[in-house]
């Protein structure tokens, strides 16, 4: 399995690692995993609610140390 690519969007703020997961997604391949980690508790609700309404697999969100861990796979 491959590694998963992460998306640095600490210290910026909604929607900024929204932007920053939308330009990584241009350079993945339909299957790859990425991981967001932000800082922005917003990110939460955002980029699990995006990744719905565009079509690409959430898999889950967790926090340590006060950043958050947004889990996704690519899907089309």
């Amino acid at each position: 399995m491959a590694e998963r690519k992460i998306v640095d969007g600490r210290g910026s703020f909604c929607p900024g690692p929204l932007m920053e997961l939308i330009v990584a997604l241009k350079s993945s391949q339909i299957g790859d995993e990425l991981e967001v980690l932000s800082t922005d508790k917003g990110s939460v609700n955002d980029i699990p609610e995006w990744l719905n309404k565009v079509g690409h697999a959430y898999i889950s969100t967790t926090e340590a140390e006060g950043v958050w861990h947004i889990a996704l796979r690519k899907s089309k």
